[in-house]
């Protein structure tokens, strides 16, 4: 369910993957059981391949890892947040398109 370029995270990777990334991070807060979150993930996958370098595209499995969504206040999924310089600085929930995702991501680039 991920392509090439999309990190799984987990508790022991998170903060070397997210916090002290040096480019842009977009966390996929998502569940197995989640249609919506199987939706977008196709879409996400083609964002993480074409600005692969640029932004870094990771997904969070919220049954695995209940620490890290309950640090972030995660009580709807699938919810996407961009991190830059290990803060986060947008938060969309539900299924976005790709549009839309892009313009929010442009801005980071």
């Amino acid at each position: 369910m991920s392509a090439e370029n999309v990190v799984h995270i987990v508790d022991t990777n998170w903060k070397s993957e997210v916090l002290d990334s040096t480019i842009p991070v977009l966390v996929d807060f998502w569940a197995e059981w989640c249609g919506p979150c199987k939706m977008i993930a196709p879409m996400l996958d083609e964002v993480a391949g074409e600005l692969a370098g640029k932004i870094k595209v990771v997904k969070v499995d919220v049954d695995h890892n209940q620490k890290i969504a309950g640090d972030f206040g995660i009580r709807a999924i699938p919810t996407l947040l961009i991190f830059k310089g290990g803060v986060v600085q947008e938060q969309m929930v539900g299924a976005v398109n790709k549009a839309a995702l892009r313009s929010k991501l442009d801005a980071y680039l």
